[in-house]
């Protein structure tokens, strides 16, 4: 269940980067009550599910992290997936030794993921995210630590079944670390810490971009292989339907809802109203190109957003956050203007390994870390982004997270069928 990611994306390819190995500084302490560790050892055994660039990435971090994790069990629908991401691992001479899957235990096929699960005491959660739901419950049932990649669903009862895993987590002590990359950003933590604090006084409004270029284009129907099924061809092109990608804004531009999110310390927005659509053909799928989305918040406060992936346009990723005292902005770097203007100047370490350092260091220690609450309602706010876009209907947070849409169904074979819908026309596609 490969993860992909755009061009305008490489460093989340750049994932055989050198990165801090924390575990000579960890504690070997631990939560006896998760019981992550194999008895009298101190080897964590860690599991893929889903092999693309993106959970490579996240398996090299995770090794990176902890000298004495090893790879031992990975999973994805495609066997040359599983190859590639093993043999790119292997290319590092940091952590070669730490990858060791044998090939009884290359799992192939929609049921993989369970197969890494059982076999494991750390899971990385790397599939199309219509699967997230799933996986992510069967790995809390099973007392798995779980790293999971962004969103966490697709639709909102796939929010609702992650909000319980979330709680079931927590019951069990598990650490759960989300995929938003940047919330483990030095620079962007001292930004948003000093928007906490007040730095530019009161936050009035935000506008954050994702401005690029497709992830993954659908091919023409032509291209299609002869003899694989229809639920086969959706999943090899997983990007390009709603209920497997959730659509740019909800699968990439969430990394900018979510920058919205932490300026509003987490808080829901009240609704939001979004226009978009589609500019070039999509060849059979089904998500739009562009949306624009205006959120409002209880205080008053408005956050705009911007998502396109449309080749040949300008791109661009930042975010402006106005005050009464001054703005914040993201724009190459990060600073702040105003009354009390301030640039960051500190260290700058890779995010992505940041990430993983703290989240094995959670591990170890048995000091819990949990990402769960805001990655649900960064999840949500991106569904409910998207579902005013693709109704023109003004989206409530209460209807978003008490909708019954159901956009991925119960996947049993490949040959279970899928009714994807046309693309959505704001004025006729109904809310559900």
């Amino acid at each position: 269940m490969s993860d992909q990611t755009s061009a305008g994306n490489s460093s989340r390819r750049d994932f055989l980067k050198t990165g801090t190995a924390a575990a000579g500084a960890m504690g070997l302490q631990f939560s006896l009550t998760s019981g992550v560790f194999a008895a009298g050892s101190d080897q964590l055994k860690v599991g893929l599910v889903g092999c693309g660039g993106r959970g490579t990435g996240a398996a090299s971090q995770a090794l990176h992290a902890d000298s004495q994790s090893k790879l031992v069990a990975v999973a994805d629908v495609d066997k040359n997936a599983i190859e590639s991401s093993l043999a790119n691992l292997k290319a590092s001479n940091k952590i070669e030794r730490q990858v060791a899957v044998e090939d009884s235990f290359k799992f192939v096929g929609l049921d993989a993921y369970q197969k890494v699960i059982d076999t494991c005491d750390v899971v990385l959660l790397a599939s199309p995210p219509g699967f997230r739901p799933v996986h992510l419950k069967a790995a809390v049932e099973a007392g798995k630590h779980i790293f999971t990649e962004k969103p966490m669903a697709t639709d909102a009862p796939g929010v609702r079944s992650v909000i319980e895993s979330v709680k079931k987590a927590k019951e069990k002590k598990l650490s759960v670390v989300a995929g938003f990359c940047w919330r483990y950003d030095l620079p962007r933590r001292a930004l948003f810490k000093r928007i906490h604090e007040g730095q530019i006084g009161d936050v009035v409004a935000i506008y954050g971009t994702y401005l690029t270029s497709p992830v993954k284009p659908m091919p023409p129907a032509d291209s299609r292989p002869a003899g694989i099924t229809d639920l086969e061809w959706m999943v090899r092109n997983w990007y390009n339907f709603t209920f497997l990608s959730g659509d740019g804004l909800v699968e990439q531009a969430i990394h900018t809802v979510d920058w919205l999110q932490w300026v509003m310390k987490d808080a829901p927005p009240e609704s939001c109203t979004a226009v978009g659509g589609r500019q070039v053909p999509a060849h059979g799928g089904n998500i739009y190109d562009h949306i624009e989305v205006n959120y409002e918040w209880e205080n008053g406060v408005r956050g705009f957003l911007a998502q396109r992936q449309i080749p040949g346009c300008h791109n661009e990723n930042n975010l402006l956050v106005m005050g009464t005292k001054g703005s914040a902005y993201i724009k190459g770097g990060v600073g702040i203007t105003g009354a009390n203007p301030w640039t960051y100047e500190g260290p700058k370490p890779d995010m992505y390994q940041v990430e993983h350092d703290e989240f094995f260091d959670s591990i170890r220690t048995g000091k819990v870390l949990n990402d769960g609450d805001r990655m649900v309602t960064s999840t949500l706010a991106g569904i409910m982004g998207r579902m005013a876009g693709y109704t023109g209907k003004q989206v409530t947070w209460e209807m978003a997270m008490n909708s019954k849409q159901v956009l991925i169904p119960e996947i049993t074979s490949w040959d279970t069928k899928v009714d994807v819908p046309q693309t959505a026309r704001p004025g006729v596609t109904p809310f559900v």
